[in-house]
């Protein structure tokens, strides 16, 4: 009676509004085609349209005021008959793959106040119509495909604070903004603006944040835009701007917090009141035209980014670098960056007393002399140490090593001498070329295992090329030429197989020239010139293209193609010369192989005498030594489709039970070459993995229970020891297999997870051994008969044009997997076409949108009573530094792509990061 009476009393004109908002939301969920989360699973009858999911309504008159859908992975377009929620105040839809344009019945929402579109595919014109939303107060398109001029009328919204409009391919003028009286925040970075910037912003006396980086503005900057006394960020990083910088812009400017002129042409000083701007955390100038004399910079205590680099800066004088001293009380300091300049002064002794946070220096390409003071060790926090093109002398500081987080390492073209320090260890790149460096290479350079660029040549080095250089395993750049190395090529450098570049001229080594070389399928530079090598030269892999290869200056070589034009050799002289060479070869790497087969039964047996507390007595091996068919029958209940776990191109799987173990049980397809002789079945028998696959959960099917949904979710470390599981696996089939083993259909549904929850890469139906074709290149020209291997979505793209099978392919794979591991995007989704894919998509959003892109459920904490979600800075941090690696390793061309060993090292580095923050 209660509710008949209630509902008597609701007068008609509020049940037709109501029933003009419920149509309009059933008209926006039609246009949604995909809806992949089921989140528009409640839109209908059974319940109230107020209490839809993403929708708000006033309580009075239960009218929608708000609809949130924004991170909902759903895809499809804006319907006009959003135009009809006349009471609307928030529209939140970004981060999602709504396409088309902006209806301009947008215009009919007067009480319109936060505009969310950003991050999605919407493209055509910012719709005149937009400006009779009056109380407008928040509007962002950022990431999109938004064309043409911005609307005039714009300029009418006289209680819009913040427009950000960045990443978009928007023209024309920017002056429809400088009539926004209440703008605090203007971002248009990143889109196609040009002209001048207009004289108005001054009107603007509440701006804070003006961004118009990466665009076509030429011109001078009004001067009147540096008395913005609330002015917090300007950026007009990358245009084509003219002019000064005013004299008293530090203290006209003191809110200043990021400052960023970079990549115009800027000429004059830097103004000495810059540092009364003391709230400044970024400030960058690079590649400008700036002259004279950095000035005292001692206020700017919370500096983290100084980047002066590519001017005209410093006189070639004694104080030049005095600014650096003025800089040891900013103590978040990670980023200085002043080369290419004129600085001249002698390389200051406190360089040392520098913050701890300093990862970047970079002073190369200056006129800087003197010995590299001790004290730069104390720089602990220093991951990149570029000083080359400069005049320094002495010696390298013996216990360099102690920089810990080194990894990139550049002093070429100076006049050090004295030997190379043992102690460096962690180094990616090391460049001490074009010096006076004498003594050995040190056979600790072992510890260089994520080394990929050494170059040490025009030095004074001697002794033999060390053999632990073959530990080095990760080089890609190797240079020792135009010292006095002598000796042979040590056979251990067949390891280097990544090798692009190796040079070795103007030395004294000597002996045959090692056949190893020719099975280097990347190598693309050999220059062997200037020695003392005797033999036959190939006419296979690198040796068969004169460009790319060079001889010249060894007397005693012979063979080789027709255009290096070198003696014939004497058959018989060195084909038994060859034969010894092959014998050796052949024993070398058989005694390898019976090494690492010695390695893993070692491995194996520590594996198994650990594994032996936890199992029943019976022995697993015992258990599978002799499976008969009959017993793989009785398992499976006759192969029962009841048992049946999945289906794949080379056959189907099936859970089975034998003595009391569930196990999985593959059964091939007639076009299988497995063997069946004997008819033991035992290779066909594998561990059962109880929690399936990483394809079910990732993208866990809605049509299971709850409690299973809510069961499958993977926090953020949990991911993380999966992906490590997979490189980890992944190394060993490229690396550590006898023969290396290319996967080639990584993806998902092949990544298996145990009741612990470790990782196993399963279906090698598609593997191939790397041994048949180990001399062949990755040219786009050679043919593949075996076709496109792989899953569309996680095929390398060289496949696509007949390229033979490589490791760079299933690195290609992990990286699209990476991907959609921590965005919870398939690689297929819908949204990515016309040019977009999900290497793009996470590509375009780094570093800043990553809290945007990731997975929701990633930043999800479960209290006490309910889950919430949290957006830690280390949690992004680490994110940006995992999405990195997927990208780097999903890039188009092979060679570009991460190794397998840098993926691991950083991927370890990522996960302590993560756990230290959790301890803390």
């Amino acid at each position: 009676m209660l509710i008949s009476s209630f509902t008597t009393t609701i007068p008609s004109s509020r049940l037709m509004w109501n029933e003009t908002d419920r149509l309009s939301l059933l008209a926006i969920k039609a246009k949604i085609i995909q809806d992949s989360l089921y989140v528009l699973s409640s839109w209908n009858d059974s319940i109230h349209f107020c209490q839809w999911q993403g929708v708000t309504c006033s309580r009075r008159h239960q009218r929608v005021t708000a609809l949130d859908l924004h991170s909902r992975e759903l895809v499809g377009s804006i319907s006009p008959h959003l135009g009809n929620l006349s009471f609307l105040r928030e529209l939140l839809i970004q981060n999602n793959s709504f396409g088309d344009e902006i209806p301009p019945e947008i215009g009919r929402l007067p009480r319109l106040q936060i505009l969310q579109l950003s991050n999605n595919l919407i493209g055509g014109q910012i719709p005149v119509n937009i400006s009779r939303c009056a109380n407008l107060i928040s509007m962002d398109f950022s990431h999109n495909g938004l064309v043409g001029e911005v609307p005039v009328e714009l300029g009418s919204l006289w209680k819009l604070e913040i427009v950000i409009t960045e990443a978009n391919n928007l023209t024309g003028s920017i002056s429809p903004f400088t009539n926004l009286s209440s703008l605090r925040d203007l971002s248009l970075d990143n889109n196609n603006f040009d002209g001048s910037i207009p004289d108005g912003f001054d009107r603007l006396k509440n701006l804070q944040i003006l961004a118009l980086g990466i665009n076509r503005l030429s011109g001078v900057i009004p001067a009147s835009l540096f008395n913005h006394y609330s002015l917090t960020t300007f950026d007009v990083t990358i245009n084509q701007i003219q002019g000064s910088l005013p004299w008293d812009m530090g203290i006209t400017l003191p809110n200043l917090e990021f400052f960023s002129i970079g990549e115009n042409q800027f000429t004059g000083s830097i103004p000495v009141s810059i540092s009364n701007a003391s709230k400044l955390y970024c400030l960058e100038m690079v590649q400008n035209k700036l002259t004279g004399k950095v000035p005292n910079l001692s206020r700017l205590q919370n500096v983290e980014w100084l980047l002066l680099a590519n001017n005209q800066l410093g006189s070639r004088e004694a104080d030049d670098l005095n600014f650096i001293f003025s800089l040891i009380n900013a103590t978040n300091l990670h980023h200085l960056e002043v080369n290419i300049n004129n600085f001249g002064s002698k390389f200051p002794e406190y360089i040392g007393n520098l913050s701890r946070n300093l990862k970047y220096l970079s002073l190369h390409h200056n006129h800087i002399f003197g010995s590299i003071p001790p004290g730069i060790v104390n720089l602990v926090g220093l991951q990149s140490l570029t000083m080359q093109l400069n005049q320094f002398i002495g010696t390298i500081p013996s216990d360099i090593g102690k920089l810990q987080n080194l990894h990139r390492l550049n002093l070429f073209s100076n006049s050090l001498s004295g030997n190379i320090p043992s102690s460096l260890g962690n180094l990616s790149l090391l460049s001490l070329s074009q010096n006076q460096l004498s003594g050995s290479l040190p056979t600790e350079v072992a510890n260089l295992i994520n080394l990929g660029y050494l170059d040490v040549s025009y030095n004074l080095l001697s002794s033999e090329i060390p053999s632990t250089l073959g530990s080095c395993t990760s080089l890609e750049t190797l240079h020792l030429g135009n010292n006095f190395f002598n000796g042979t090529i040590p056979s251990s450098l067949s390891f280097l197989s990544g090798l692009v570049e190796l040079g070795l001229a103007n030395n004294k080594l000597s002996g045959e020239i090692p056949m190893y070389l020719e099975s280097f399928i990347f190598l693309q530079n050999l220059n062997l010139s200037f020695n003392n090598f005797e033999g036959v030269v190939s006419t296979k892999g690198v040796f068969s293209n004169a460009s790319a290869l060079s001889v010249v200056g060894n007397s005693k070589l012979c063979g080789g193609v027709a255009e290096l034009k070198l003696p014939k050799c004497n058959l018989k002289v060195d084909e038994k010369r060859r034969s010894n060479s092959a014998l050796a070869l052949a024993l070398s790497i058989t005694c390898g192989f019976v090494g690492l087969a010695l390695m893993e039964c070692v491995l194996y047996l520590c594996w198994f005498r650990k594994r032996r507390k936890d199992t029943p007595s019976y022995s697993s091996k015992n258990l599978l030594l002799r499976v008969s068919y009959q017993t793989l029958v009785k398992a499976t209940d006759g192969f029962s489709s009841f048992n049946l776990i999945g289906v794949g191109s080379f056959g189907s799987v099936y859970k089975g039970v034998i003595d009391g173990r569930i196990v999985a049980v593959k059964v091939l397809t007639a076009c299988s070459t497995i063997d069946y002789q004997g008819h033991d079945f035992k290779a066909l028998v594998y561990e059962f993995m109880v929690n399936g696959s990483l394809e079910e959960w990732l993208h866990p099917n809605c049509n299971e229970d709850l409690s299973n949904e809510e069961f499958k979710k993977l926090n953020l470390l949990q991911r993380l020891n999966i992906i490590i599981d997979v490189v980890c696996a992944l190394n060993y089939l490229h690396n550590q297999a006898q023969s290396p083993i290319v996967h080639c259909d990584l993806k998902p549904s092949n990544i298996l997870l145990n009741k612990d929850m470790t990782e196993h890469v399963g279906d090698f139906g598609l593997a191939k051994f790397l041994a048949d074709h180990a001399t062949h290149g990755l040219s786009a020209n050679a043919t593949c008969s075996i076709g496109i291997r792989g899953t569309i979505g996680y095929i390398a793209p060289e496949y696509g044009m007949g390229c033979k099978v490589s490791a760079y392919g299933d690195i290609y794979s992990f990286g699209i997997l990476v991907l959609e591991m921590f965005t919870g995007k398939r690689p297929t989704n819908e949204m990515f076409k016309d040019g977009l894919s999900l290497h793009s998509f996470v590509k375009e959003a780094l570093p800043c949108s990553v809290p945007e892109i990731s997975e929701p459920t990633l930043f999800m904490i479960k209290g006490e009573e309910e889950e919430c979600f949290i957006r830690g800075e280390k949690t992004v941090e680490c994110l940006s530094l995992i999405l990195e690696i997927g990208v780097n390793c999903s890039l188009e061309l092979p060679r570009e792509r991460m190794d397998i060993d840098d993926v691991a090292t950083k991927l370890h580095f990522i996960k302590d990061t993560l756990l230290g923050s959790e301890t803390h």
